[in-house]
C-alpha cells in the first residue's frame, strides 16, 4: 500500500517539472496574450449574433415581442395569437387571446396544397361564410364623384383593401410567415397555393347601365369557394404579396383579355422591361415564364398595363426558377418544332413537371 502511494506521488512530481517547464518555454505573458485575443473573439461571435442574427419570426418579429399584425406574437420562432399582450384591431373584439371578427359564426375548414421544390405540401385554414356573403353583398361597382377619374388599379384597391376581409386572411399570411422564414420561399409557397387553386368562373352577375356583366369575386371568396378565373386569383396573390412585404403589380393584357402578376426583379430577367417578374396564376407554372399557351388566345404578345399594387422588396437575380423557365421554353420549342424531345431533354421536361407540378406545357 505504502509502494503504491509513493509511486503516485512521484508521478505527480514529474508532472509538475513537467509543467514547470513548459512554462518557462511558454512565457506568462504569451499566454495571456493568446487567453485575451480568444476570449475576444468569443466576444465579437456573441455580439454579432445578439446584433445582426437575433432569433426572429417569419415576419421579421423578434423572439418575445408583439407583431406590427395584431394579435401576432413572437413566440419561439412561431406567430402565435396573444391578443391579452399585443391588442386587438379596432373592428375586432377581444376575446381571451384571440380577436374576433363579426363574421366569424358558421365556420369550415378547406385545404390548399402547393408545391415547393417537388414536394406537395397543404395549408389547413378556418373559413367562415358571413364573411364570403358580406363582400358577396357590396357593391359590385364604383360611383365616381363629379370630376373623378377611376383606374383599373383603383378597382383592385377595392377588392384587396377592405379591412375586415384582411382580419380574416392574415391567418394565411401568418401560416406561410410559420411555414418559412425566408422572403422567397414565402413568396414561393403563395405563388403556388393560388395557382393550385382550380380555375373556374362565379356564375353570378350584375348589370352596369344596360350591360350585364360578370361577378368578380374578392379574395377571401376565391378561398371560400376555392375557384376563380385569372382576375380575381391574381387579385389574391398581390394580396399575399403585399402582406409578405413584396413590390408587385397587376399586368393587364388588353388584347389578350388576361390579368397576371408581376413581382419586382432585376431588369436581366422581368417581363417586357417592365422591372417585374411575370407570375402566371390561372395553374401551376414556372416563375418567369412568359410564353405560357392559353386556349383560344395563345401567347401573350401585347403590352401590357401594368397596375402598381404594393411597394416593397425585390427578387434578387439569382432566382433558379428563371433557369428553369428558360429549360422550359426551349423544350416547348423542340416539341413544337420537332414533335420529339431527346433522351436528356425528356428526362428534364419531367424532372421540371414534378418540380413546379405542371399539367401544361
Amino acid at each position: 500500500m505504502v509502494k503504491k502511494e509513493i509511486k503516485k506521488i512521484s508521478k505527480l512530481e514529474n508532472l509538475k517539472e513537467e509543467l514547470e517547464i513548459l512554462l518557462e518555454n511558454f512565457p506568462l505573458k504569451k499566454f495571456v496574450v493568446v487567453v485575451f485575443s480568444v476570449g475576444f473573439l468569443f466576444l465579437l461571435t456573441g455580439l454579432f449574433l445578439i446584433f445582426f442574427l437575433k432569433p426572429y419570426c417569419g415576419d421579421g418579429t423578434l423572439y418575445g415581442q408583439c407583431s406590427k399584425n395584431k394579435p401576432y406574437f413572437c413566440s419561439e420562432g412561431v406567430l402565435v395569437e396573444k391578443a391579452s399582450s399585443c391588442g386587438c384591431n379596432s373592428n375586432l373584439t377581444l376575446t381571451g387571446n384571440l380577436c374576433i371578427s363579426k363574421y366569424q359564426l358558421e365556420s369550415k375548414e378547406a385545404t390548399f396544397k402547393y408545391i415547393l421544390r417537388g414536394e406537395e405540401k397543404e395549408i389547413n385554414l378556418t373559413l367562415y361564410k358571413e364573411m364570403a356573403n358580406y363582400l358577396s353583398s357590396l357593391p359590385s361597382s364604383i360611383s365616381p364623384k363629379k370630376g373623378e377619374n377611376f383606374s383599373r388599379a383603383d378597382f383592385k384597391f377595392r377588392a384587396i383593401n377592405n379591412e375586415e376581409q384582411r382580419n380574416l386572411l392574415m391567418p394565411l399570411v401568418i401560416k406561410i410567415q410559420n411555414i418559412a422564414k425566408d422572403k422567397t420561399e414565402q413568396m414561393r409557397i403563395a405563388v403556388s397555393l393560388v395557382q393550385k387553386i382550380p380555375f373556374e368562373g362565379s356564375k353570378k352577375t350584375f348589370l352596369f347601365g344596360n350591360t350585364v356583366l360578370n361577378y368578380s369575386r374578392y379574395p377571401y371568396e376565391i378561398l371560400y369557394e376555392k375557384q376563380g378565373i385569372c382576375e380575381e386569383k391574381s387579385q389574391l396573390l398581390v394580396f399575399l404579396l403585399r402582406e409578405l412585404g413584396y413590390k408587385s403589380v397587376i399586368f393587364f393584357n388588353i388584347f389578350e383579355n388576361h390579368e397576371s402578376v408581376g413581382i419586382k426583379c432585376p431588369m436581366a430577367i422581368d417581363f417586357k422591361n417592365t422591372g417585374y417578374c411575370f407570375v402566371e396564376t390561372t395553374a401551376s407554372s414556372i416563375i418567369t415564364d412568359d410564353e405560357v399557351e392559353y386556349v383560344g388566345v395563345g401567347g401573350l404578345y401585347s403590352t401590357p398595363e401594368v397596375a402598381l399594387i404594393s411597394e416593397g422588396i425585390s427578387l434578387g437575380r439569382n432566382l433558379y426558377e428563371y433557369k428553369d423557365a428558360n429549360d422550359l421554353k426551349v423544350i416547348r420549342n423542340t416539341i413544337n418544332e420537332n414533335g420529339q424531345l431527346s433522351s436528356f431533354q425528356h428526362q428534364r421536361f419531367e424532372e421540371l413537371k414534378k418540380k413546379y407540378g405542371l399539367e401544361r406545357v
